[in-house]
């Protein structure tokens, strides 16, 4: 028997793209074709394979069950091909894109970065902010560093945790002077980030504290906004270490009740399965860095005047 004809690579590069944003409109403005172009080639492959790979309404398609796993297949095999394309245009250079949370990037990871491209010439690195969950069944980066959680799931995933998370109160100077207990600091007007919206009840809890209903809340869409609303005076936030050190050693915050552990991590994900040396290298320095980075300093006074469970 004559085996059967493979489908169009266009055609499944089209599915693919469509398939890891879940819109046939972004995957037309990846592609820079229509709307329509990415349907037809979508019903094309459909024909060629004989197999139901969307359903649903013109305008909210989703995937099937066979969809979604071809899909799976997919992303990996296109981004290896981008890779091998990207590796044979220059050489031994090699690009890796890493997706990071905005304001790690700012405080931690930019600052030290000109120590991984000096030691590693041959490797470009591209950073993107994004604060959004990691999945390799449709994400196309090398890497990506997140904070995550002991019973967080990460599908496609290789988890490598390189930096322990300790978190506490900072404030201007002027503000932190006129809080004097725990008690003083939950009456403040608190700041908080919509990336992470139980920072103060999560950060309460692990102080003992009882924290009372907020008579005043500012929230920001970032962390880095936090961190500015924080320095201006506007109140006080409940901010990672690694995200506020630089403000905290400059002077421009003050974090007199230091700073207590939290169950979660800084951890790099890359993609399961996927041989690169180059995110090898990048993972294997940012695990050094982390190693190599400075906790938190221990308050000089006791905090404990306040109310506690």
């Amino acid at each position: 028997m004559k085996p059967a004809a493979p489908p169009p690579l266009n055609a499944l590069r089209t599915f693919e793209a469509f398939a890891r944003h879940g819109s046939m409109t972004r995957a037309a403005a990846e592609l820079c074709v229509t709307h329509g172009a990415v349907s037809r080639q979508i019903a094309a492959l459909q024909t060629s394979l004989g197999v139901v790979l969307v359903s649903g309404p013109r305008h909210a398609l989703v995937l099937t069950e066979a969809g979604a796993q071809l899909a799976e297949r997919l992303t990996p095999a296109f981004g290896a091909i981008a890779d091998a394309v990207q590796t044979t245009r220059h050489g031994a250079a090699r690009e890796i894109e890493i997706s990071c949370l905005g304001t790690f990037a700012l405080k931690w990871l930019i600052p030290r970065l000109p120590g991984f491209l000096e030691a590693h010439p041959e490797v470009r690195v591209r950073i993107s902010e994004s604060y959004q969950p990691v999945d390799y069944r449709r994400d196309r980066f090398d890497g990506a560093i997140r904070i995550v959680e002991p019973d967080q799931a990460h599908p496609r995933a290789e988890v490598t945790h390189f930096m322990l998370q300790y978190q506490g109160p900072v404030g201007a100077p002027e503000v932190m002077a006129r809080l004097p207990t725990l008690a003083a600091v939950a009456g403040a007007p608190r700041l908080r980030s919509a990336t992470f919206r139980r920072a103060w009840p999560a950060w309460a809890e692990l102080v003992g504290l009882d924290l009372p209903a907020a008579a005043v809340e500012r929230e920001f869409a970032h962390n880095h906004s936090m961190v500015e609303a924080a320095v201006s005076g506007m109140g006080v936030a409940i901010a990672p270490w690694a995200f506020v050190a630089p403000d905290v050693v400059a002077g421009r915050l003050s974090a007199p009740f230091g700073f207590v552990e939290r169950p979660s991590w800084f951890a790099f994900l890359r993609p399961e399965g996927r041989r690169d040396a180059a995110v090898d290298a990048f993972r294997d320095w940012l695990t050094t860095e982390g190693a190599l980075s400075p906790p938190p300093p221990i308050p000089s006074t006791d905090p404990g005047a306040g109310t506690r469970r």
